[in-house]
């Protein structure tokens, strides 16, 4: 489907569901909206964890319409939006235009659906797009570097793959930096403070067969994990799963 197609079908309500595996070559991103007071502390936590927050756009104050989506709004055009006030999860919806304000920045930031796109076109299966789930995501105890108000502990992103594709498919993703680059981990989950694999904090879970080796990379869920111990007064993202389509291309960010 064209990204302005599904951002249509988003914005009417047609289309409700994970985005993974939705835009074909168009790059999706994760968002963060915040009051311009934050925005400053959220840049620097976001430069000192590029991993978990590559920075694609950032968004002024008031401004609803990205440079990289034509017609496109920030308000509308994600199937569902995570309200946190005071750094607690107070709701989901699928419209976020009641709560807009006109100080806030919207930061978009690269998403692993774009390698997901090239492991694809790479002939490898991605088991929670066959099976026609959303990504599994977790919780670490690995630390990410504080800037201001924001601090806390990466989330990752699991995808399993047999053991003799790893080294390939950690290879395909390292060619996209901007979009969480190379796995951080792959193995035992337990590794990276993860007690029960079958258990995502966000997203749902697959299973793993006995061939095939957990791999988790950094994720831009981070950054909502990071609120609630910054405990912004409101805060808007896309629920885990549920992107915003950009015009542009994945091979854009594919570095050679």
């Amino acid at each position: 489907m064209e990204a302005k197609q599904l951002r249509q079908e988003i914005r009417s309500g047609a289309f409700n569901r994970t985005t993974s595996g939705a835009a074909g070559n168009n790059v999706q991103t994760n968002i963060v909206i915040l009051p311009k007071a934050y925005a400053f502390d959220f840049l620097i936590y976001a430069m000192r964890n590029k991993k978990a927050v590559p920075v694609i756009e950032v968004m002024e104050d008031g401004m609803t319409e990205s440079t990289h989506a034509a017609g496109s709004d920030i308000r509308t055009d994600i199937p569902k939006y995570n309200i946190y006030r005071d750094g607690v999860l107070s709701e989901t919806v699928t419209d976020a235009t009641g709560y807009w304000r006109p100080d806030f920045v919207t930061f978009l930031i690269g998403c692993s659906f774009t390698f997901e796109q090239a492991i694809l076109e790479a002939g490898v299966e991605v088991k929670h797009i066959a099976q026609g789930r959303n990504v599994a995501m977790y919780k670490t105890d690995i630390a990410t570097a504080p800037a201001g108000v924001f601090s806390g502990e990466l989330v990752v992103s699991m995808r399993p793959f047999n053991k003799e594709l790893v080294e390939m498919v950690s290879d395909i993703t390292a060619r996209f930096p901007n979009m969480h680059g190379r796995p951080v981990h792959y193995g035992d989950p337990g590794a990276i403070g993860i007690p029960d694999i079958m258990k995502p904090d966000y997203g749902e879970a697959v299973d793993i067969e006995d061939d095939e080796v957990p791999v988790f990379w950094a994720c831009g869920v981070t950054p909502q994990n990071a609120a609630l111990n910054a405990r912004p007064e409101i805060m808007i993202t896309h629920a885990p799963g549920h992107m915003f389509v950009t015009d542009m291309h994945n091979e854009d960010f594919k570095e050679t």
